[in-house]
Order: structure tokens, then sequence, then C-alpha cells
């Protein structure tokens, strides 16, 4: 008898279909089978010994609340005996004048077991399951954007380190990091196993896209930075099985119904009794050539679009033509942006790196990207590189020229007739959170929509205190000034924009909420603290989310 080992997780949902992804034990046929009569099922397929299935169901209706049940081979196994959540439920939205609800957040290290001391603090997903549980027809998510870092394959835990010193040691690289295939399936067994975030996941659609730690800290930050780690002997494996464990775990699941039809790995992975070798062909092709394979992807909940951006593995490093986009994906996200204005009353745009930083890094980055081109000569060229990889100094504002041409697509696709009432761009990475208001240099840029920054981490991680040192500093007019300097000696030109910090900084673990009906916004900053007594919304170690932020980022 097939048992199911991992999910289900609720992907994809629309108003009329659906998509789960699960593990089973073995070869099997998963079905989906929902309260109200539909109903889908899929063959499993098969990647390195794992068994996989992705079950697509149509026939919802529009504007329900559905429970379902999960079958292998025709025997029950969602829900779990004796399960002490609520019945998983699929919630089709009902129109696009609907309430659409966005949570956010990324970095995301998995929960220690329940008995153990979690040093970190809470755990802001956890919380918001244990809130939903106690009140299930009350508030909750539309969506869950996970922006990156779902798994730390550097940063192990102690019992997955334990696990891989009793399976291979850790005397040869990469150590105690993750190595291949079926190390990446423990990281994601480790973190999707937790039996609040296992039933969240089952009853919360998500969206998600890798950040750095889902491969390695500070992935493709530079062309040294590769070439350099290309040459390890353990690298090769380690990129494959990462890009190879992220298509199965994560992306297969952003992808609509059509989308998985017109799939050609997709059905090339199911067509063979063994998928492993056409899955690592791909890893290899993809590695090689970034610009083969497309891992951004959009998703439209009612008139609200959401841009889901691949700001790492899409990156062009040559340091003349450095790109956060290669040029087939900076064409695509152009595309997706400006297409059908009409049909969208806010652009989300969901990048795991800031777009907008604090200032005094953002001119700190930029003056960096300026010395590794050269602007200075060789000498500081060199200093230049060591710097960028040792202060990660990564983000938008490291490519220039791409973070111009973001403002310049923001501006373009927030004015017109029929402009949207909010452009957002979602991102997380920092480990803080914080609201950033930008302001175009030339005012007849300036777009009609409300344009925002929202950044929100992490999930569960640790916060040092020099970090919130730093980040509070670069923010300040002292910093400014320094940053401003750092530009002038780069012979940086003046950003496209400007802009101040209207909304933090905020320090914990910590989820974002975005409330959109019609054309009004409003945004929700949640932190999981520990509370005394009891109450609805707890989690088993006393944790409860709390507001600490609220504001309407629309007018009346």
């Amino acid at each position: 008898m097939a048992e199911l080992l991992l999910g289900p997780l609720l992907r994809y949902v629309d108003g009329t279909s659906a998509t789960f992804w699960v593990e089973a034990s073995r070869p099997c046929t998963a079905e989906v089978r929902c309260a109200d009569g539909a109903r889908g099922q899929a063959r499993t397929f098969q990647i390195a010994g794992h068994h996989y299935a992705l079950v697509p169901v149509g026939g919802l209706t529009p504007g329900t609340v559905t429970p379902y049940e999960i079958l292998l081979d025709d025997a029950a196994v969602w829900p779990l005996p004796d399960s002490r959540f609520p019945p998983s439920v699929v919630r089709t939205p009902g129109g696009d004048d609907a309430v659409l609800r966005v949570t956010f957040g990324s970095c995301r290290w998995a929960s220690p077991p329940a008995d153990e001391k979690d040093p970190v603090g809470p755990d802001a997903l956890d919380t918001l399951a244990a809130r939903i549980a106690s009140a299930p027809d009350g508030e909750r998510p539309d969506v869950l954007l996970l922006l990156g870092d779902q798994v730390y394959a550097d940063e192990v835990s102690r019992a997955t380190r334990a696990w891989i010193a009793a399976r291979r040691g850790l005397e040869d690289p990469p150590g105690h990091q993750v190595a291949d295939y079926e190390e990446y399936t423990r990281l994601y067994h480790e973190s999707w196993l937790d039996p609040e975030i296992r039933w969240l996941l089952s009853t919360v659609p998500s969206c998600m896209i890798f950040d750095d730690h889902d491969i390695v800290d500070d992935w493709n930050t530079s062309a040294a930075w590769l070439a350099e780690i290309r040459a390890t002997p353990w690298w090769r494996e380690r990129v494959l099985s990462g890009l190879m464990s992220y298509w199965v775990h994560q992306h297969l699941g952003n992808l609509s119904p059509a989308e998985l039809s017109a799939d050609l790995l997709y059905a090339a992975v199911r067509e063979t009794p063994d998928g492993t070798d056409v899955l690592r062909a791909f890893a290899a092709q993809a590695d090689a050539d970034p610009a083969s394979v497309r891992w951004s992807y959009r998703r439209d909940f009612g008139r609200t679009r959401v841009l889901m951006l691949d700001t790492r593995a899409a990156r062009v490093l040559d340091e003349r033509h450095r790109a956060m986009l290669d040029p087939g994906e900076a064409v695509w996200l152009r595309e997706q942006a400006l297409q059908a204005p009409d049909s969208r009353d806010h652009l989300l745009i969901g990048t795991s790196l800031p777009w907008l930083l604090p200032p005094l890094i953002h001119h700190a980055e930029a003056w960096d990207a300026a010395l590794c081109r050269g602007e200075r000569g060789g000498r500081w060229a060199r200093f230049g590189e060591r710097l960028r990889c040792a202060a990660d100094l990564e983000h938008w504002a490291a490519f220039p020229e791409s973070f111009g041409e973001l403002a310049e697509l923001i501006a373009e696709a927030g004015s017109g007739e029929h402009a949207p009432a909010t452009v957002c761009v979602l991102s997380g990475d920092v480990h803080h959170a914080y609201v950033a208001d930008p302001v175009w240099a030339d005012p007849a840029r300036e777009p009609s929509a409300r344009v925002l920054q929202l950044t929100c981490s992490p999930v569960h991680n640790a916060i040092p205190l020099s970090v919130r040192l730093g980040f509070r500093f670069g923010w300040s007019r002292p910093a400014r000034l320094l940053g401003t300097l750092l530009a002038r000696h780069g012979r940086c030109g003046r950003p496209p924009v400007d802009w101040r910090k209207t909304g933090g900084p905020w320090f914990g673990n910590q989820l974002m909420t975005l409330v959109l009906r019609g054309r009004s916004a409003t945004l929700r900053l949640e932190q999981a603290r520990r509370v005394r007594g009891g109450g609805v919304g707890r989690t088993a170690n006393g944790a409860r989310l709390t507001t600490v932020a609220k504001s309407r980022i629309t007018p009346e």
C-alpha cells in the first residue's frame, strides 16, 4: 500500500480549477476528491527513487469553500487519522470584485521539534497556521507568496547535520552542507512535515520562487564568484540537484493546469519510468545556459496581476553587461507588466531581492559595481570584487542598468488611462521589514499609480544585532550623505528615482499582508511573538501573530 510521505500542497487555484502536489512511498495513482463531486487523478512520476504527483482538479465552483481528501490507489491518506486540524479545503475566488488577501515573506529555517527550544523565536508561518486552525471560517490569506530561501542548502539544522554525517560523513566537501538530490529531499521533508506547515500548505494556495540559499549563499554574485565555485569538486552535483529539486518541489506547482499540459519537460518526465536522467539533463542545460529556461511566471487573481521574478539564475554576469535579468527575461517582464492594462487594478512584482534598499546600502552597491567594472582602475576593481562577495553587495543596486530599467518599466506600467491603483514590489532577503516610497527624478515620468517597495523577512530566521544596527543606520541622514560620497567616488550616475522610508524598519519573524478590494489597498505587518495566557490563534509554545503596523496605501 502506498503511503503519503509529503504533502498535500495546494498550489494553483483559480475559479474553477486547482492543483495538488504530493509525494508517495511508491508508484501509484494519486487522486483528489472534493466534497462537491469535483475530482482529479494523476499517476506518480519518479525522480531519484522518489515518487511525486501533481494532481489537477477541474469543475470547481467559483466562490466556494470545498473540503477534499487525498487517495493513493483508492486508499484514503488525507486527512490524517486523528488530525487535530480542521479539514483541508479549496477556496475558489468568486469574481473580480472579491477581496484578495496576499500574504508574503521569505527566509524560513525549518522549525525545531516541538520539544526543543527555538533559538530564533516563533515561526511566523507556524503561528499563522495556528490562527487559521483556531478559526477556520475566519480571515485567511487567499495566497501565500514565498519569496525565496524556502530551504537552506548551506545552513542545515543540527538534526540534518547528524543525518548527513551518518549517511556519508562530513570530512569531504561540501561537509555539513547539502551535497545531492537525496539530501535536498531531506530539507523539504524537514520543513514541510512540520504539522502546522503541512496543514497550512494543504489549505492555502502558494506561489514560490527561489533565492540564493535554496542553492548556496550569494548564488551568482559575479562572474568571478561563479568561476571560483565551478572549480570546486562538489559544485556541479550541488547545483544540478538544487535545480532538480526546485523544479519538483516548487516550480511545477507554480504552473496552471494549461501550462502543465503544454510543458514538454513535464510530459517527458511523466512518460518515462524514471525521469531522473531527463530532469538532470534539463538542469545541466539550465546551469550552462540560464537563458534556456524561464523560472519567472505570472499569476492573475481577478484584477490583480502577480509577476514572480527569477533574480538569481537569470542574471548576466559579464562586468560590462551586468543585468539582473537576461534579455529574454527582461522582454518577458515588460510584456507581462504592460499587457492588457485595462484588466488589472493592482500590479505586484515579486522579487526575492529588494529593488529599493536603505540609501547607504544602495549607493555602496552601485559604487562597488562601478569599481568592479574598472571605473577607478585595476586595483580598485580587485578590491571591489572582494568587497562584493564579503558584504553580499548583489541586489538590484549592484546591477545599475537593471535598476533603472525596472524604474522605467514601473513608471510606464503605472501611468496612462488604465493605470493600476498600485504597483508594489514585494521582496524579502534582508532580514527586516520596511516600506519605501519612490519619487521619480523626472516629474514627467512620475506614475499616477501608488508605487511602493514592500519588504518582509524573515519568516523564521536569525536577526543578529549587527544586522539591526546596520540597517537602522542605513536609513539615516548621515548614511545617505556617506552613500552619496561613495557614489561620487565611483562616478555613478544619479538613479532615476529617489525614495524615503515610510514604514519600519521592523525586526522579528514576520509576515506582510496586502488586502486588495477593487482599487483600494491596505497593508498589515504581523510578527510572531510569545505571549502569556491562552486563547485562540496561539501555538503550542505560546506564540501569536501580533499586528505591529497597519496602513491604507490607496486614498479613501
